[in-house]
């Protein structure tokens, strides 16, 4: 999660499409098979594994407090309504994954955790708020370092990769380092008086690999390899927390003043809602009907310095790798409004309270999870 930069959106004649084997939509093939067949075999060491309905939690997801919010954001998630960040907070984020998650049940739209809406997620009540993990031992062979400031220093660099373990762990569960580090005071997390010494106090900036620390308790991360063509994006789906088993998408309709997006199926049916970061006075967001041309999985970036009203035209053009702390995050998707997409973030926490740089802008997660569910037949519709 990068500080400030000011190349952070764009609307840019960027796009790196070679990234793309098909330019007219990437998602990949799926198979027509019954969602019970899929494997669970991509899926990381620390993917969910919940109880049966009714039944409940074992002592790795019972946490020591209910953390009510948190728990709702959880579920939410899960379902495809993201609060973007999982903090515990109760938000504008936290609102929008409400207010759509009404909206697709049918229910008053409040924007509030109010009876209704409790009743409608308590056949997820038996899901704790956070779980606990250990850290894979593979993670140590992972080389974390500060990226330096400057798209000059960043360009001399193979990929814009995690700062640091707690940065990753973090993105994984689709949180930050400070929530995890408020999750995991200098304690040993819940779940792990029995672990071995390496496994020792859990604060979230002194993270080892074997650990075991205190997450939030995301789900919908079980993976399907068959489904995934490129094996660069099968790591970045499992390092974020996302499976593959996503509805198809026919509509994405994006709200400007209310800061959020919004996926309907070929039915018309709600079945994802994200909140987003869109625009500024500078490069507003381009209202109007457009549509999905393709997707771009780990993009480079093409930094040009005459595109950014905020940049010195005399700065050296800069040909940026990929990574998670790249302008635009783990994805782009290409739209038919030339230089403008919907794409990742490298600061997840500022989504939905920062302007962009006339695109749309979504944490890595959440935009990795909308470019499965996308394709060349997707209509986009930018709204005031």
């Amino acid at each position: 999660m990068r500080s400030p930069n000011r190349f952070a959106c764009l609307p840019l004649a960027l796009l790196m499409l070679a990234g793309c084997d098909d330019p007219g939509g990437s998602k990949p093939d799926k198979p027509d098979a019954p969602a019970a067949a899929v494997r669970n075999d991509g899926a990381d060491s620390m993917a969910s594994r919940d109880p049966a309905s009714g039944q409940a939690p074992d002592a790795n997801t019972s946490p020591a407090e209910p953390r009510p919010v948190m728990q709702a954001q959880v579920v939410l998630d899960r379902l495809g309504f993201s609060a973007g960040v999982i903090d515990g907070e109760v938000n504008r984020s936290f609102a929008n994954a409400l207010t759509a998650f009404q909206e697709a049940r049918g229910l008053p739209v409040t924007g509030a955790l109010d009876e209704a809406t409790a009743q409608a997620l308590a056949p997820w009540s038996n899901i704790p708020a956070t779980r606990v993990v250990t850290i894979p031992e593979a993670w140590g062979t992972i080389t974390f370092a500060a990226l330096p400031e400057g798209a000059a220093a960043q360009a001399k660099l193979t990929q814009l990769g995690y700062e640091s373990m707690a940065e990753k762990l973090a993105e994984r569960f689709h949180t930050t380092p400070e929530v995890l580090a408020l999750l995991n005071p200098q304690r040993q997390p819940e779940g792990a008086a029995s672990a071995s010494p390496a496994a020792t106090p859990a604060a979230a900036t002194t993270l080892t690999p074997g650990q075991q620390i205190r997450v939030p308790n995301i789900g919908a991360d079980a993976i399907d390899p068959a489904q995934v063509k490129k094996p660069d994006w099968l790591d970045t789906l499992r390092s974020l927390g996302v499976g593959t088993n996503q509805p198809e998408v026919a509509r994405i309709v994006v709200d400007e003043s209310d800061g959020w997006l919004r996926a309907y199926d070929a039915a018309d049916k709600l079945v994802a809602g994200f909140t987003v970061t869109t625009g500024s006075k500078y490069d507003p967001l381009p209202i109007g009907d457009w549509k999905v041309k393709g997707v771009a999985y780990n993009p480079p970036f093409a930094y040009n310095p005459e595109l950014f009203w905020d940049v010195d035209d005399s700065l050296e053009k800069q040909h940026l790798p990929p990574g998670p702390n790249g302008p635009v995050g783990v994805v782009w998707i290409d739209l038919s409004k030339d230089h403008y997409g919907i794409h990742g973030t490298p600061q997840p926490a500022l989504i939905g309270r920062t302007e962009s740089h006339g695109c749309v802008r979504l944490t890595n997660w959440d935009a990795a999870r909308l470019a499965l569910m996308v394709s060349g037949r997707t209509k986009v519709v930018f709204r005031k």
